[in-house]
């Protein structure tokens, strides 16, 4: 699970949006502080973007880059922070800019924020480095005793909420050595470099820093773990709070875990930090001693400010990692033996589960976040539960204030009725993990249930037992528990005889139509930032919103394509955003201008296109990644398809340009540095893609060469797994999916096959059409779920088994597992599931796509990568070549 999602639930119950967006109330705690509704100075300019509100001197002449000065604050103590702040650097002419909310503070500083700006509540700008050192030194003393937690990234200045760093002033970008968009300063060869913005202190090589940080970096290296007797062995986990360490005791040997905590930082829902919450765990843990189902405290210790507790190994693994070690779904046809073995095994666990579960109750103390990731699986099967930060008495009246997306509570459930829920959704989980849709409609429970008891044979009333637990009191879906019922829009509320799933997807063309209709139903024409709702993505990078990948540009496609119709006002609001891109909008296919471009020409809107394009050949191409998702590789097929339609031989020129760079060697294409990232959209099935049309249209050998070569690169971080199955090896992990898994490299092997015979290919092909058999698969987006297995297995020409329309429809049916609705209307949940979502790479977008590709009348597919036997703009098959017909399946009342 990605914590980072989490923040971006609490602004609306249905979709993903950037926090800045929370509905503000009172009771919630997302009272604007009064500062952010002062009058703006006579002669200073004010600007509120994001999770800031600046205010600068209109006539102020601050560098692009230099030493900036950021303040810390605790909830209680920020508003006083704030207020003697401004009233001092108004009165002394500096810019500055801060968090203008108590709710943005304290998610900024949640458990699971963002470690590298964690912390920041106000940034000054000094002018200069003169100005700086008085700066620094005088808030140093204004706010002298002040708490507030350390910023990570930044020198702290003594044992105040004063930090310094050397970055940017002003948002510049340049790409850094994987061809990632980063924040960016100048070099001293005026060269931009990367802005390293992690949660470690560093500063630029070039960099001096002024005589008076010395003794604040001495104090800074002097703080260290040296004479502990403990040695740390590997950290197992971050958070914003600190640190899960594996060490050993080195006056036993005995194996240890030490869980760090860091004052005043990883907030949970109810404002207390690491430091409360580990004091929490200790106590708990201390209550609940002798038992065989929780680890002992050995020690608890602080070194400077960071407090430590010792607690016992637990030699096993979570229970979440087995899945992929035997859950019988991840397998193409599990036989009845298989899914009673694992239906054994399941309930036991459950069993041990709640038994231990009820010795803890029956210590007095409630565990309050039960969930996949804190249960320990112990070699001989036995279970062990883990994490009680959250912890607290049987008879505390507080509600749940940390939990997992997939087991957290209503709100109306206190003490044992929070873990109680956690069982239910236990009984579903083992079976299912999509637990994390109850969050958008716990009704969800009983299809859930439906779809375990037709898959696994266990006692319906094991499972209805858990939907009567869920759905008890549920007459309307949760958002996030922070979010008040006020706030839910009326409309986003399924009736009581709404169902659940609208209508299945491989009932086209009603399906069609429904997830047609939910995208419309969902865009926000008013707003700029973006018109459909779709993945945190959209709010990561400039003009998100816009892009195919995420934003609107995608959507548009998906509506085009699959013969759900045109949206001219989703056009006509996407040419208006283009008229002035957003600045420092990426150049990328999926994440910038060159999608957006191509997509208005094939919508048709050839003026704006070539305006775009026009700007794309103004940019430097040379430090871009070599990739289809964001760099050359993307670009160059988007400029030559452009150029195919229009003529324009710049395009052209630009294109055979982006060739060359992709062909380049580097740690990215010659396998010697590093392991890179392998698939369609990161790795070189997406380079051997560009090469691959390239060759279709100037019929140069060496174009195909290059293609195979960069299959053969991306078949080299592939592995076999059960059944013989090819996916990608990312070392902790293996990947099927058509993003970054083996699916992908599957249809750019295909494709190449169609033009020159290769028996590994073929043989590699069909192994990896086993990687599309699986019965499960965690999320339904296209590019790391089920629908990308639904238009993979519609379009390859392996003659591998498991490519007919019996297979295509069977991840029909496991798409439909989970669907969702949306005002009545047939969509789908986006990355880690937790809110919908409507765009391509992740949403509904994407497998209305997928589906379409299938069940459509008229044949769909993804840009580049069109259904077999679809001419290309440049395409003529080589003799002898027969190209297979779309695996489309009928549908009652189908068309020609």
């Amino acid at each position: 699970m990605n914590k980072g999602y989490a923040v971006y639930c609490d602004a609306d119950p249905c979709f993903y949006d950037a926090p800045h967006r929370t509905v503000s109330t009172a009771g919630a705690g997302r009272t604007r502080y009064a500062a952010a509704s002062w009058p703006v100075p006579e002669g200073w300019q004010r600007n509120e973007s994001g999770d800031w509100l600046a205010l600068r001197p209109v006539d102020a002449q601050l560098p692009d880059q230099g030493w900036k000065i950021h303040v810390a604050a605790c909830l209680d103590n920020a508003e006083s922070v704030l207020e003697r702040v401004w009233r001092y650097c108004v009165d002394g002419g500096t810019a500055f800019k801060f968090v203008p909310s108590r709710y943005l503070l304290h998610q900024r500083n949640a458990k699971y924020a963002d470690r590298a700006g964690s912390g920041k509540f106000i940034t000054v700008y000094p002018a200069d480095e003169e100005r700086f050192e008085q700066l620094a030194g005088e808030l140093e003393r204004l706010l002298a005793g002040e708490p507030g937690p350390h910023i990570l990234s930044d020198l702290r200045l003594g044992d105040g909420p004063v930090h310094v760093r050397y970055g940017g002033f002003t948002r510049r970008n340049c790409y850094d050595a994987q061809g990632e968009l980063r924040p960016a300063v100048t070099g001293p060869d005026g060269v931009l470099v990367p802005d390293l913005r992690g949660p470690v202190f560093r500063i630029p090589d070039w960099v001096e820093p002024p005589a008076f940080l010395r003794p604040h970096l001495e104090a800074r290296n002097a703080l260290t773990v040296a004479g502990l007797p403990y040695a740390i062995e590997s950290a197992l986990h971050f958070s914003n709070g600190g640190g899960v360490y594996l060490a050993r005791d080195s006056r036993t040997g005995q194996r240890v875990v030490l869980k760090e905590a860091r004052p005043h930082a990883g907030l949970a829902a109810d404002g207390a930090d690491a430091v409360t919450r580990l004091d929490r765990e200790r106590r708990a843990l201390e209550r609940l001693s002798g038992l065989d189902c929780t680890p002992e405290v050995l020690d608890h210790f602080t070194v400077g400010e960071h407090h430590f507790l010792v607690l016992e190994h637990i030699d096993g693994k979570p229970l979440n990692t087995f899945f992929a070690r035997r859950h019988p779904l991840i397998e193409a046809d599990p036989g009845a033996e298989r899914l009673a073995e694992y239906t054994a095994w399941a309930l036991d666990v459950h069993a041990q589960v709640e038994r231990a579960v009820e010795s803890v109750h029956a210590r007095g103390v409630v565990f309050n976040d039960l969930h996949l990731f804190n249960i320990m699986i112990r070699e001989d099967d036995s279970v062990a539960l883990l994490d009680f930060e959250a912890a607290h008495e049987v008879g505390e009246a507080g509600r749940q204030t940390v939990a997992n997306p997939g087991f957290v509570a209503p709100s109306d459930r206190r003490g044992v009725a929070v873990d109680r829920y956690a069982l239910a959704c236990l009984r579903l989980a083992l079976f299912l993990p999509l637990t994390s849709l109850l969050a958008l409609d716990r009704r969800k429970a009983a299809h859930l249930a439906d779809v375990v008891a037709a898959q696994f044979p266990v006692d319906r009333a094991f499972l209805d037992a858990a939907v009567d637990e869920i759905t008890d009191r549920a007459t309307e879906p949760v958002g996030a528990p922070a979010v008040p019922r006020a706030a839910v829009p009326r409309a986003a509320v399924p009736r009581a005889d709404e169902p659940v799933v609208p209508v299945r997807p491989d009932d086209w063309p009603r399906s069609r139509d429904s997830m047609a209709a939910a995208v419309l139903a969902s865009a926000t024409p008013s707003r700029t930032d973006r018109l459909y709702p779709g993945d945190i993505a959209q709010f990561g990078t400039a003009g998100g919103g816009l892009a195919f990948g995420h934003g609107a540009a995608g959507v548009l496609y998906a509506l085009a394509e699959s013969g759900a119709g045109r949206h001219e006002d989703g056009e006509q609001w996407l040419l208006e955003r283009t008229k002035q891109p957003p600045s420092g909008m990426p150049l990328g296919f999926h994440d910038g201008l060159a999608g957006v471009a191509w997509t208005l020409e094939h919508l048709g809107h050839r003026d704006r296109a070539l305006d775009l394009a026009e700007l794309l050949l103004d940019q430097p191409f040379d430090d871009l990644a070599p990739d289809l998702h964001s760099g050359t590789a993307g670009l160059g097929l988007a400029l030559d398809s452009l150029a195919a339609a229009t003529g324009e031989s710049a395009l052209r020129s630009a294109a055979r340009r982006c060739a060359e760079l992709t062909a380049r060697p580097g740690p990215a294409s010659d396998g010697t540095t590093g392991r890179g990232r392998a698939g369609l959209l990161h790795g070189a099935a997406g380079r051997a893609l560009l090469f691959l049309r390239l060759y279709e249209a100037d019929r140069d050998p060496a174009l195909l060469d290059l293609a195979r070569d960069e299959l053969r690169r991306d078949l080299d971080r592939c592995v076999r797994g059960a059944g013989g199955a090819l996916q990608v090896d990312e070392g902790w992990r293996t990947m099927p999916y058509l993003g970054a898994g083996s699916v992908g490299i599957g249809m750019v092997l295909d494709d190449y096959l169609a033009h020159r015979e290769d028996e590994e290919f073929d043989r590699a092909r069909g192994e990896i059409v086993a990687a599309a058999q699986a019965m499960f698969y965690a999320q339904p987006g296209l590019y790391r779920g089920v629908a990308g297995m639904v238009l993979y297995l519609g379009r390859t020409t392996a003659g591998a088994p498991g490519t007919g329309p019996a297979a295509v429809r069977r991840q029909l049916d496991a798409l439909s597992w989970h669907a969702m609705s949306y005002r009545g209307r047939l969509a789908f949940p986006g990355e880690q599931m937790m809110r919908l979502s409507m765009d391509l790479s992740t949403g509904t977008a994407g497998c209305l796509l997928a589906v379409a590709s299938v069940c459509g009348g008229r044949p769909s597919g993804l840009p580049f990568l069109p259904p077999p036997g679809i001419r290309r703009p440049h395409d003529s098959a080589p003799p002898g070549v027969v190209m297979k017909e779309p695996n489309l399946l009928p549908y009652e009342g189908k068309t020609s």
